[in-house]
Order: C-alpha cells, then sequence, then structure tokens
C-alpha cells in the first residue's frame, strides 16, 4: 500500500514538472512570436513592402478595419496596397466605409484593386476606391444598385389564428414589417431610400471611373457582368490578378516587384498575443495544474 503511495506522490512530482516545462515552452514560444512581429512591425526594423488587403465574404461596417487602414497611410515602409477581393457585397454602410477608407489612402499610397472570384455590389463598391483595377476574364462583377428585403406573413398567421397589433409613434414605425403588408405610403418612404442610397452607390462609381453618368447608369440597374463584360463596359481597366497588379505598379508607380507581400492585420499585435496565450500558456496552465492538484489525478493517474 505504501509502495503504491509513493508512485502515486512521484507520478503527481513528475506531471507537475511536465507542466511546468510545457508552460515554460508555450512562453518561450509566444516570446519569438513577438520577437517576429516586432521585427515585422517595429519602425525601426522595418522593410519595404507591399500591402494586400483581403476583402473576402460579406461586407460589414468594420471600425477596426478602417483604423489599421488610416495606420497604413501613415506607414512608410508600406509602398503600395492590393486590394484583394472575393465578396458577393454586404450593406451599404459597409462598403462605404471600405470605400472612403480606401480613398483616403490613396491620398499617401498607389491603391490597385484585383477582383477575383467575384466582386459585385458592396465588393465593386470597394474597387472603384482604387486607382486601378484588374479582373479576371470570369469574375462576377457589377451589380450595382441597392436591394431592401422584407416578406409578409401576415396570411400564414391568420390560418394559424394568430392576429397582431403595434402601436406606433407615427404610420412609419412599423414599415416595413413581417407581420402585415406595406401600405402606400410605407413603401414610397422606403423606395426613396433606397433610391437615395442607389445615387450615392451611383456617383462613387462615376467618380472612381472617371465616366460620365448618362454612360454608367444604364449598367446600373442591379445586373452582373462577367469580367470580360466589365472591361467593355470600362467598369475596369484591365484583365488580370496579382501579378499583373505588380507589374503595374512597377511600371507606374515604381514600386518594386520584389518587394514581399504582406497582409494587412486589422488587429494589433498585442491582441494578437494575447489571444495566443489564452490559447497556449494559460489553457496549458489551467488545464495541467489545476488537473494535478484538483481531483483529476484520482482519475487519470495512468492516462
Amino acid at each position: 500500500m505504501a509502495l503504491e503511495t509513493d508512485l502515486l506522490i512521484d507520478r503527481r512530482r513528475l506531471k507537475r514538472r511536465l507542466a511546468f516545462w510545457r508552460a515554460g515552452a508555450v512562453l518561450l514560444l509566444l516570446a519569438g512570436v513577438m520577437a517576429l512581429l516586432l521585427g515585422r512591425t517595429g519602425p525601426w526594423l522595418e522593410r519595404d513592402h507591399v500591402v494586400r488587403l483581403p476583402v473576402e465574404g460579406i461586407i460589414t461596417d468594420d471600425r477596426r478595419l478602417a483604423e489599421a487602414l488610416d495606420r497604413l497611410g501613415r506607414d512608410a515602409s508600406a509602398k503600395a496596397v492590393i486590394v484583394s477581393i472575393d465578396s458577393p457585397g454586404g450593406s451599404v454602410g459597409g462598403g462605404e466605409m471600405l470605400h472612403g477608407a480606401l480613398l483616403r489612402l490613396r491620398e499617401t499610397k498607389p491603391v490597385v484593386a484585383v477582383m477575383r472570384g467575384t466582386a459585385a455590389s458592396a465588393g465593386y463598391m470597394t474597387a472603384v476606391a482604387a486607382e486601378r483595377i484588374f479582373a479576371r476574364e470570369s469574375t462576377i462583377t457589377g451589380s450595382i444598385g441597392v436591394l431592401l428585403q422584407t416578406f409578409d406573413g401576415s396570411e400564414l398567421l391568420a390560418r394559424l389564428g394568430v392576429r397582431t397589433e403595434a402601436i406606433t409613434s407615427g404610420p412609419l414605425k412599423d414599415q416595413p414589417s413581417p407581420l402585415h403588408p406595406l401600405s402606400g405610403e410605407g413603401r414610397a418612404a422606403l423606395q426613396g431610400v433606397v433610391g437615395d442610397m442607389y445615387e450615392q452607390f451611383l456617383a462613387m462609381v462615376v467618380a472612381g471611373r472617371k465616366l460620365p453618368e448618362e454612360r454608367v447608369r444604364p449598367l446600373a440597374d442591379g445586373r452582373v457582368l462577367s469580367g470580360r463584360q466589365a472591361l467593355a463596359a470600362g467598369l475596369v481597366d484591365a484583365i488580370g490578378g496579382e501579378r499583373e497588379a505588380r507589374a503595374w505598379l512597377a511600371a507606374e508607380k515604381g514600386v518594386a516587384a520584389d518587394l514581399p507581400v504582406r497582409d494587412l492585420q486589422p488587429r494589433g499585435t498585442a491582441e494578437r498575443l494575447l489571444r495566443a496565450a489564452w490559447g497556449g500558456a494559460v489553457k496549458t496552465v489551467i488545464s495541467e495544474w489545476l488537473g494535478v492538484d484538483g481531483p483529476a489525478p484520482l482519475w487519470q493517474v495512468f492516462r
């Protein structure tokens, strides 16, 4: 019995040492990551480079991204920005935010857009903020327009014997609502909002592409186009990808084609390290030390 107790004590001591060295290894790894990040982002060690901004998925209003782009404008080591877009669109506010941030960035750096599989609606709104737009021949783009959708479930509710009522401060407060049809007044008010946002979008395309409005408006009916169709319509500048964008930057902006490319990280170094620490050292320390000193070893001695 005493021998078994001694073995158990020795095993617990061994696991404590193991947990200690595991935590030490993780902390050492984090220190190395920190040194690497500081070596890449510290102003005293920074090398000239080109920044790639991935714009993927649904575009929403992202304050951190806007702040990161504003900081990028003050980074002298970033010589140009490639906006790499693969997005079906998103909110009007999100597209407006990104469009405005890229216009501010253009004041200090060359900005080119590379449209990949899809760059439609707010994705295209983002692209027109760039000095030059590249697209693949098969890129789905365009969809210049604004959409507001709702549904009317009042008939279904009536069949189920459900009746809804709304007490509002005005006749348009519950327009639209899935609980009843749109009123004529509500439809007119919402159409006015959609029309205003559409005109804003149209103005961005006219200004960004330097095209007359009478040429853009017929294309701005919500239709999508292929990359080749967009090129013929003047909505993009050239067929190509990132390689062609780098060649244009070298020829027109003097940005060396052999500069390294780095993806923009909207999250700061401290936040990325904290997230890594939580998934690394903190998790290791908590799981191992509590597992050794708590009741868990009684059930996991020989795991």
